[in-house]
């Protein structure tokens, strides 16, 4: 092993410029790992097999670190995955604690994918069964547990809460229908038959909508927060690690969610993120400081999205079956050199298999050794004023958002989308919950035609497999259990403000 980890070291040549990209690529919003791989296909069929895989890995791990960047400096996630992190990230920053939970976020997102890839090489065989288990019936669970997180972002105010998560599944639910592909509130629109491109959404509710805050104010944070911010050393960054450390346990059970979440087809970083913050906080003490800054916030979703790039790859080599576009993209990589994948490529080319995997270790090792300390440089930008800061966000923005598709169209609709997230802000509807409906609706829909067409419409099919009851069971739970807890500590305080002792 202590060979494979040398070797994989070896071709830090390809695996520095590889994380320098996907940083740059993470920190854009509308650029993703995946066109950016699909641009640089042809540079990585002429590298080696060993050179090209730590170049798309390293691009790939990193670019999850870089969408955290954005969402915790200006509440403007670079990728779907991190679009979590903005609900705590950002709220720290307003707080003056920029380059804490920049530090929480490399630190959660490196021990996070350090832990998942030694559990893959580890388990690697065993894991790759795990995608057989979950066929569509199980998805439709799934995904269940990824629209309850919208009950969870609601939890504040429940009405406007569950209005916003509506106003997502109808946006979702635009373009052709999954099975039979008949057109549904396209307005006669080509460029809707699709469905609703997600990177202009994404775009348009978080950054545009937060640009158009920006605008209204001076400054990011206030001017107190702003001394506190110039006042951080590298003590600051010491005292994320030292959090980071504090809770241990959150960045290993939030990023197995990760791990898991990335074996399962069609799922992603996003979902993943949502699924960990959305258990961290109702698995808290203190459930009601999430959203206020509270750095468990920060460390579960990072540790989840950056689990994720573990997984991703476990289908690939295992069965031989892309998860995602990423997943796909390395596999063609991988054909094109001969690779047979599959379950004999464990017999055939062990040594190949786990130097992969140790070339993600070694790129997760030399990414929080380059990154953590720019922390405190990278904090820094929120002392620039908004007027200079605004018009470059928004043309750099703009241009994202016609990146992904090409048209002038998802520019338009971008802008659109960055009107009603400004509304949904200043009217107290959380763009979150919009998001949330917008990326799990169209999942959800998919899953489920397929299994009533399975069941010929019957919606028993629904309950008719062991593992899909027992996810149900879990679902149920995590609905229930919080409100029987907060009626108990309810009752706590009723009793102790009865027996004449303040609460």
């Amino acid at each position: 092993m202590l060979d494979i980890f040398l070797q994989s070291l070896s071709l830090w040549w390809v695996i520095v410029p590889g994380m320098l990209l996907g940083i740059i690529v993470g920190i854009l919003p509308g650029f993703s790992a995946q066109n950016t791989l699909i641009i640089l296909l042809p540079l990585t069929l002429e590298m080696s097999i060993e050179a090209a895989m730590a170049f798309m890995i390293s691009l790939y791990c990193t670019t999850q670190l870089g969408g955290g960047i954005p969402a915790i400096l200006f509440n403007m996630p670079g990728e779907g995955g991190a679009a979590a992190t903005t609900l705590d990230g950002y709220p720290m920053t307003r707080k003056g604690q920029a380059q804490q939970a920049l530090v929480l976020c490399f630190a959660a997102s490196a021990f996070g994918g350090m832990l998942t890839t030694i559990l893959a090489m580890v388990m690697l065989p065993a894991l790759g069964q795990l995608g057989f288990y979950f066929r569509s019936v199980e998805m439709v669970v799934v995904m269940v547990f990824g629209l309850t997180l919208i009950a969870a972002i609601a939890a504040k105010d429940m009405v406007r809460g569950l209005i916003a998560g509506a106003f997502g599944l109808m946006i979702g639910s635009i373009g052709a229908d999954p099975i039979y592909g008949t057109g549904r509130a396209t307005f006669g629109l080509l460029e809707l038959y699709d469905g609703v491109p997600l990177i202009p959404v994404l775009i348009g509710l978080f950054a545009i909508s937060e640009a158009l805050v920006m605008i209204e104010t001076e400054t990011i944070v206030s001017s107190d927060e702003l001394t506190a911010a110039k006042d951080a050393r590298w003590a600051d960054t010491l005292e994320g690690l030292v959090i980071t450390g504090r809770y241990w346990w959150q960045t290993v059970w939030t990023s197995l969610i990760g791990l898991i979440i990335g074996i399962l087809p069609g799922a992603g970083s996003t979902i993943a993120a949502f699924l960990a913050y959305h258990y961290s906080k109702i698995s808290s003490k203190t459930p009601e400081l999430y959203g206020t800054g509270h750095p468990p916030g920060v460390i579960a979703p990072e540790s989840a999205n950056n689990g994720v790039t573990s997984g991703t790859l476990i289908p690939v080599l295992a069965l031989g079956i892309p998860g995602g576009t990423t997943g796909a993209i390395m596999m063609i990589v991988l054909t094109y050199h001969g690779v047979l994948l599959g379950p004999r490529l464990f017999i055939e080319r062990a040594d190949l298999v786990y130097s992969i995997y140790m070339q993600m270790f070694v790129c997760y090792l030399l990414m929080i050794l380059m990154i953590l300390p720019l922390a405190r440089y990278m904090s820094r930008v929120v002392w620039i004023p908004n007027r200079f800061l605004v018009p470059l966000i928004l043309s750099m923005i703009t241009i994202a958002a016609f990146s992904e598709r090409e048209y002038i169209f998802d520019m338009g609709l971008a802008l659109f989308c960055g009107v009603i997230g400004y509304i949904a802000r200043k009217t107290g509807y959380e763009v979150t919950a919009i998001l949330v409906g917008v990326i799990m609706g169209p999942l959800f829909e998919q899953y489920l035609l397929r299994s009533l067409r399975v069941g010929q419409g019957d919606l028993t099919v629904l309950f008719s497999s062991t593992l899909g009851n027992v996810l149900w069971v879990m679902v149920i739970a995590t609905l229930v259990l919080p409100w029987i807890r907060e009626r108990r500590r309810n009752g706590v305080l009723a009793r102790t403000t009865e027996a004449g002792f303040d609460a």
